[in-house]
C-alpha cells in the first residue's frame, strides 16, 4: 500500500479526530466560561443533564485533550469572543480553500456565487454587531483618519516598506520593528522584509511563493488519483490564500486580519502546521508526473 493509499484510508478517522478536538476546544472557550458566569445556563444544563450524559462521554475526554494541547501551546483559555477573534481569520481562509476545491472538483460557478450571496447578509451582520470589525473597515478605507489609533499599524507598515528603497537597509537594520510597527515578527513580518531587503528582496520573496504555488498546482493536477489531487490542491490553495491575505493586509489592500505569512512569520503552531501540509504535498509529488 502506497503512502497516498494509507492517507486515503486514514482520512475519515483524521476528520473525526479534528471535529472532536474542535468540539472540545469550543467547550473550553465557550461553555465553561458561560457556566461560571450565567446562572440561567447552569440551571438549563442541570435540567437536561440526562439528555447530555451521552455527549459527555465524548466531550469530557476531548475537552481534556484540548486543554492539554492548549497548555502545550501555552494558549490560555479565553472567552467566546477571544476564541472567535483568534480563529475567525483562519476560518475565512478555510472557506476560501473549500470554495476553490469545490470549483476544481467541477462545481458550477453559479452555485458557488449563490452560496457566496447567501453568506453576504450573515457576514454583514457579523461586521455590524462587532465594533472592532467596523473599526477595521473604517481604518482600511481611511487609515489617516485615526493615524495614532486604529490606523497606526498600517501606516507604520507603509513607512517600513517605503523606507526600504530598492535594496533595503540591510538584514537586521530595520527601524520600524523597534517599538514602532506592532506585530512586526508575526502578521507584519513582510513589512520588515521590505525594509531590510528592499523592493528587490520583497519581490524575491513573492516570487518564491509564486513558484511554490505553481509547482503545487502542477502536482495537484497531475496526481495519480483524486484523493492525492484534492489533497495537493487543498494544501496549495491554503498556502496561497494565507500568503495573499497577509500580503494584502501588509500593503493596505485588504482589511486587517490575523493570518501569518507561511514559513516566515514567527509562531510554532502555524509553522508546524504549514510544514506538515508541505510534507504531504511533497509526498503526493513523488507519485505525480511533474
Amino acid at each position: 500500500m502506497s503512502e497516498i493509499e494509507r492517507l486515503t484510508a486514514a482520512a475519515w478517522w483524521t476528520l473525526l479526530i479534528a471535529v472532536l478536538l474542535l468540539g472540545g476546544i469550543g467547550v473550553t472557550h465557550v461553555v465553561l466560561p458561560a457556566l461560571r458566569s450565567d446562572e440561567t445556563l447552569r440551571r438549563w444544563f442541570g435540567t437536561h443533564r440526562l439528555m447530555l450524559a451521552s455527549l459527555f462521554v465524548v466531550v469530557v475526554p476531548t475537552n481534556a485533550l484540548s486543554l492539554l494541547l492548549l497548555r502545550l501551546l501555552e494558549v490560555p483559555p479565553q472567552s467566546a469572543r477571544g476564541f472567535l477573534i483568534i480563529y475567525l481569520p483562519l476560518a475565512v481562509a478555510l472557506v476560501g480553500v473549500t470554495l476553490a476545491l469545490l470549483y476544481l472538483a467541477g462545481c458550477r460557478v453559479a452555485h458557488l456565487l449563490a452560496l457566496a450571496a447567501a453568506a453576504l447578509p450573515v457576514l454583514a451582520a457579523a461586521i455590524w454587531v462587532a465594533p472592532y470589525r467596523l473599526r477595521r473597515i473604517a481604518t482600511f478605507l481611511d487609515p489617516w483618519s485615526d493615524a495614532r489609533g486604529a490606523g497606526f499599524q498600517i501606516i507604520q507598515s507603509w513607512l517600513a516598506l517605503g523606507s526600504g528603497g530598492w535594496l533595503g537597509r540591510g538584514i537586521g537594520e530595520s527601524r520600524q520593528k523597534l517599538f514602532y510597527l506592532p506585530e512586526a515578527h508575526t502578521d507584519f513580518i513582510f513589512a520588515v522584509v521590505g525594509e531590510e531587503l528592499g523592493f528587490v528582496g520583497a519581490v524575491a520573496v513573492v516570487a518564491l511563493f509564486a513558484v511554490l504555488v505553481w509547482r503545487g498546482l502542477r502536482v495537484g493536477l497531475r496526481a495519480p488519483d483524486p484523493f492525492g489531487a484534492y489533497l495537493a490542491l487543498g494544501v496549495t490553495v491554503l498556502v496561497a490564500t494565507q500568503t495573499l491575505v497577509n500580503l494584502g493586509v501588509v500593503t493596505g489592500t485588504l482589511p486587517t486580519k490575523g493570518l501569518p505569512l507561511p514559513f516566515i512569520s514567527f509562531g510554532g503552531s502555524a509553522l508546524l502546521t504549514t510544514m506538515l501540509a508541505t510534507g504531504l504535498l511533497l509526498n503526493v509529488s513523488q507519485h505525480a508526473h511533474v
